[in-house]
Formats: structure tokens, sequence, C-alpha cells
């Protein structure tokens, strides 16, 4: 039989267990919150949309813009993992492309209003920019890389510049609710296809 200390650091690692799942979870749905409201969607929003109370997010990020930044990493965090996976599960090295892509609209959506949250903090915004660039950018390349090799694309298309160019095309999104900036972002993946 376990004893009460033995019990005591099982309850402690589900405890723990339980703080990470809800942090995940509080962050998949403010993301969902964000592209389909904006950062300064309700926190009761969010709330209701992870199954939680106010009081749980406000514990895990005590001001708005905690949250926007621990969105920003994570979303981050999961469009650098989706490339390699994507990659080794897809029909093609284009599709698993195209599929990234579609993964960094989603992520270029919902970051617009990043700035507008961290205006205070200069210095966090570049940080956090930086950080994008260096996980994003060779993952991105790497799947560049493999569709040339494969004779999908012409080789030579810089990672940085065909980001900048998604982003490009995301501007604007906010502002516009006709403009689908997929739909634009898919016409320039077409055009980067090797004719054949």
């Amino acid at each position: 039989m376990p004893g009460a200390s033995e019990s005591k650091g099982a309850s402690a690692r589900s405890t723990r267990a339980d703080a990470v799942r809800n942090r995940q979870v509080l962050l998949d749905a403010a993301a969902e919150v964000f592209v389909a409201s904006g950062v300064d969607a309700p926190i009761r929003e969010i709330a209701a949309r992870a199954g939680v109370g106010t009081g749980t997010v406000y514990r895990h990020f005590p001001t708005r813009a905690d949250l926007v930044v621990a969105v920003y990493r994570h979303q981050v965090e999961a469009c650098a993992e989706a490339g390699p996976a994507l990659l080794a599960d897809s029909a093609s090295p284009f599709a698993a492309l195209r599929a990234w892509t579609g993964l960094f609209v989603d992520f270029l959506v919902t970051k617009h209003g990043l700035a507008h949250a961290m205006r205070a903090d200069s210095g966090g915004f570049e940080a956090l920019h930086a950080y994008f660039l260096d996980r994003l950018v060779p993952v991105c390349a790497q799947l560049l890389d493999a569709a040339a090799e494969a004779g999908e694309t012409e080789p030579g298309t810089q990672a940085y510049e065909l980001m900048r160019g998604i982003g490009n095309l995301c501007a604007g999104y906010d502002d516009d609710p006709r403009y689908d900036p997929r739909r634009l972002v898919g016409l320039l993946l077409q055009g980067l296809r090797r004719p054949g």
C-alpha cells in the first residue's frame, strides 16, 4: 500500500498534468477565438470555449498581453512542429508545403492583433518576431527544398520571401470580411509549381 508521501507525490503530478492540460486547452481556445473575434475578444468567451471559468484563464495568464504572447508562442511551435510531420505524412512535398502554408495563414490571421496588444512593449514584440523567424524560416526552407528536389517547384525560392509574401497577402484580413487570404495564398503557391 502506498505511503502518504507517495500519494501526495502522485496527487501533485496529477495536479501539474491537469494544469498543463488546462493551459493547452486555453491556448487552443484563445487562438480560435482570436481568429473569429480578434485579440480583444472578451475573456469570458475564451473561458467558455475552453470549458473553464474566467478565474482559470487569469490564473494562467494574468494579463491579456500574457495570453496573446502565449498563444503566439504556442502557434509558432505548432507550426514549426507541423512542417516535418507534414513532409513525412503527405502525398508529396508540395502537398506538405500547401498544408503547412494553410497553418501559417491561420497563424498570421491570429497574430494580427499582437502588435496592438503589445504596443507598450516594443522590445518584447521584437524578441517574439526574432523567435518567429528563427523557428519558422528553416521549416519553410525545408519544405521548399523538398518540393524542389522532387521536381515539383523551381529551385531557388527563398523561404523568407515566400513567408513575407504570404504575410502581405494576409494583411487587410481584419478590415474586409469578404477577403479570404487563403485563396490568394493558394494562387501564389500554384505560381511556384514547375510546369509539366
